[in-house]
């Protein structure tokens, strides 16, 4: 029904016998015997107050809003909380000269394919898979590849041009790659004897290879059934994780290592923490920040740091949270890729406490971006994308690689 307020004449309106029901509907006081001109004034009043109480209610609403808004601090960015005495353009801080922000890694390659031979069955063949090489981009540095069986004055040059070294996981333990592991590691303990700063990761079979080389007992692995295995990480009692792989971590994630499973295992050997403490040259070298729990419940050392070197090493992979894809049981949850994402950042700001800062020209001669990533994932397993070498000879660099003018990749 119109509203009697949209009429132009200040007279009462003549009353009808559909005006009297829709009255009689309206108005809380009129009933149907009254007249024409008493049933006007209550519904006038009826009318008043429906948009009254609607503006009160509104009103109410942005009260407490506003109340909210001043019990609670607002989140504003530095511009508006700055003095007015602030300059209008803040200077950004000048660079710690003491960090090297141009790190560099070197990553040992493995041998074979990594796919069995279907990509490559050369006898000279070695590959590193691609997750490593983004796990270390992702936090800032680059890489360039140590061919495990090339020529050793040359393997030892690319040594004199990286900032740290991450030896992968992997099978080998035995023959030519086992005596390169050692070797590479003999010296990069020599050169951090010698004062530059030159950190070391060890993942899966790097671990394995550590353990074997400083308890100076290769025998010593035992088996574990912990093969395409999701766990968690149960920290050591009274560890103390300031200086470790995990002082970045923030306190709720940290909580989360050891009560879900946010980190990858595939290993069949590893070590017990009582073999482990019985060697002296292990328990006085590394201490233990972890252990997991294999699929028969046996524990084994998960987590370990060097007390006097920046070595760290990982019976487990950190980098396939974020990188790998094939194996099913890779966590690749929120939680999970932050996990990759913090033990790769820890490893690059050790990288760049190195005081070793070659010529740039030679770094970008040996870059990996100077040999081309091979898929190999659609066979859903495995990698998914490996680096293959089998030709020990320097590779073909285009113009730019040298002198550096086309932003990063090259073509072969």
């Amino acid at each position: 029904m119109p509203s009697h307020f949209l009429s132009n004449s200040p007279s009462t309106p003549t009353t009808k016998t559909s005006d009297l029901q829709n009255d009689t509907a309206v108005s809380l006081t009129s009933t149907s015997s009254s007249s024409s001109s008493s049933s006007t004034a209550p519904d006038m009043w009826t009318y008043l107050w429906i948009p009254f109480l609607m503006s009160l209610s509104k009103e109410l609403t942005l009260a407490r809003a506003a109340t909210a808004t001043t019990s609670s601090p607002s989140i504003l960015p530095p511009s508006q909380l700055a003095d007015d005495d602030s300059p209008s353009v803040p200077r950004c801080s000048a660079p710690d000269i003491k960090l090297n922000y141009r790190p560099v890694i070197g990553i040992l390659s493995h041998p074979g394919d990594g796919a069995s031979g279907r990509l490559n069955n050369a006898t000279n063949a070695s590959y590193i898979a691609a997750s490593y090489v983004k796990f270390v981009e992702s936090a800032g540095a680059r890489v360039i590849p140590l061919i495990y069986n090339e020529p050793r004055e040359i393997l030892f040059e690319k040594l004199n041009l990286v900032n740290g070294v991450l030896f992968t996981g992997g099978w080998a333990k035995t023959g030519l790659y086992f005596d390169t592991v050692k070797a590479i590691f003999k010296e990069i303990l020599a050169k951090n004897d010698a004062g530059f700063h030159f950190p070391v990761y060890a993942i899966c079979l790097g671990f394995e290879i550590l353990t074997m080389i400083i308890s100076e007992d290769n025998q010593i692995l035992e088996t574990f059934n912990a093969a395409d295995q999701a766990s968690t990480l149960q920290f050591m009692n009274n560890i103390n994780i300031k200086g470790t792989v995990f002082r970045r971590f923030p306190p709720d994630l940290l909580k989360r290592l050891s009560t879900d499973c946010l980190v990858m295992q595939n290993h069949r050997y590893g070590i017990s923490p009582q073999r482990f403490q019985e060697n002296e040259h292990l328990s006085s070298f590394f201490e233990i920040l972890t252990t997991s729990t294999d699929e028969d419940n046996q524990v084994y050392v998960s987590t370990v740091q060097a007390c006097g070197y920046p070595v760290t090493a990982f019976q487990w992979h950190p980098e396939k949270n974020a990188f790998e894809w094939g194996l099913s049981m890779i966590p690749h949850s929120e939680d999970a890729i932050q996990v990759t994402q913090h033990i790769a950042n820890f490893f690059v700001s050790e990288a760049r406490k190195s005081l070793n800062r070659p010529s740039s020209r030679k770094v970008l001669a040996n870059l990996i971006y100077n040999y081309s990533p091979t898929y190999c994932g659609k066979a859903g397993k495995g990698y998914d994308e490996v680096y293959i070498f089998s030709e020990q000879k320097a590779p073909k660099y285009t113009r730019c690689a040298v002198h550096g003018d086309c932003h990063g990749h090259v073509k072969l």
